[in-house]
């Protein structure tokens, strides 16, 4: 069964709209655990606009399962946090500054010799790496050469052909999943993945290992509320 790893950046836009501290970003997390999710997930940008780097620090000091923190790695302040606080995992995402929200993998044959560099510097802090990529053979062969432990799939292209033809949305996913397993790599997955089309992902892609899934889950909650959709999501990623 592939891991929920639950992204709490929405939370944490919810509370910097007014202020204060509600809701309370590290009480969520702790529930988020508690009702089943066996990992929470970061993505900390430099104008701090939802997750704040404090918050990093508070979250660490108490998540007892798995800490994932993504973001731009050639933002110093990020490596900076991230060695810092030393989480189970980092995934490196090629974000640029301001933008709204990740939507491309890594150019991992342009930049290389720079992800072997950023690589070796978590790994020799004793933190598994995680590069996000798109679902292309030569850029995930090019990640391996990286050292990496992992690659996360952008799955924004599946979600969004899903409903039209999701044999066909699925299919450069299967392709890229069988190509990181032969190279040994870790997969990961995430973007737009929701309670619509993570079962068929998931069953069409037997050796995931763990999702990130935050604006979805958490509009899900306002309906359903948290406890119900995190079992509703671990739901569709049971064997």
């Amino acid at each position: 069964m592939a891991n929920l790893s639950v992204n709490i950046n929405k939370i944490a836009t919810l509370r910097n709209s007014r202020g204060g501290n509600n809701p309370d970003l590290v009480k969520v997390a702790l529930d988020c655990e508690r009702f089943g999710a066996q990992g929470i997930t970061v993505h900390p940008r430099p104008d701090e606009r939802h997750i704040r780097y404090q918050d990093v620090f508070d979250l660490k000091a108490v998540i007892a399962t798995e800490f994932n923190i993504e973001g731009n790695c050639s933002e110093q302040k990020f490596v900076d946090l991230v060695l810092s606080n030393k989480p189970a995992q980092v995934t490196l995402v090629p974000d640029s500054e301001g933008q709204l929200t990740s939507n491309h993998g890594w150019d991992t044959i342009k930049h290389q010799d720079y992800l072997k560099e950023m690589v070796s510097v978590f790994k020799n802090a004793g933190i598994r790496v995680s590069i996000f990529v798109d679902p292309v053979t030569e850029m995930i062969e090019a990640a391996a050469t990286t050292g990496t432990d992992r690659i996360e799939l952008y799955t924004e292209a599946y979600a969004h052909h899903y409903q039209q033809d999701k044999a066909a949305a699925i299919a450069p996913y299967v392709k890229a999943a069988h190509k990181a397993v032969e190279l040994g790599l870790g997969l990961n997955a995430g973007h737009d993945l929701d309670l619509n089309n993570l079962k068929y992902f998931n069953e069409q892609i037997p050796s995931l290992l763990e999702v990130s899934i935050g604006h979805a889950l958490i509009a899900d909650a306002l309906y359903l509320g948290l406890e119900k959709t995190i079992q509703m999501y671990l739901q569709q990623l049971s064997n």
